[in-house]
């Protein structure tokens, strides 16, 4: 894992285009994290890819949780462990910044990535409307 930078953000829009495409229709309108200003968000030092760019993970210090904003996985290469490497990196960056949980949240309607998030200890913690969008708030609280 390591940073983005400017010479990956094509690289990094195109993955996640790739990777929220499909959802659309399931949505009902685009995900949220395909509206996202990727130049801004390299620049803040927010995204981290994988090698080779088959995943990535947007992560957003906050007071007393780290935000995990996007997880983008290549559609191709669902199902091989990707995501849940991706989703262990944001808990080693959490403890790295002294941060005692996580949060995110997700469509109502993504139910795999409900049912993922709660197999990897995230528990529901309400819903909201966000921009015209159902979400699900979910939460980790991480061990000393």
């Amino acid at each position: 894992m390591r940073l983005a930078d400017e010479g990956d953000r094509a690289a990094v829009e195109r993955l996640v285009h790739d990777a929220y495409t499909p959802w659309i229709e399931v949505v009902g309108m685009r995900p949220l994290p395909m509206e996202a200003d990727y130049a801004a968000l390299i620049a803040a030092g927010r995204v981290h890819v994988t090698d080779g760019l088959d995943g990535l993970i947007v992560l957003v210090p906050e007071d007393g949780a780290l935000l995990v904003e996007n997880v983008a996985v290549r559609p191709e290469l669902h199902g091989q462990g990707i995501g849940r490497r991706l989703m262990a990196y944001a808990e080693q960056e959490a403890r790295r910044l002294g941060l005692p949980a996580l949060r995110l949240y997700t469509n109502v309607r993504m139910a795999a990535n409900i049912a993922l998030y709660a197999s990897l200890g995230y528990v529901e913690t309400g819903r909201v409307g966000i921009e015209g969008r159902s979400a699900v708030l979910m939460r980790k609280e991480l061990s000393p």
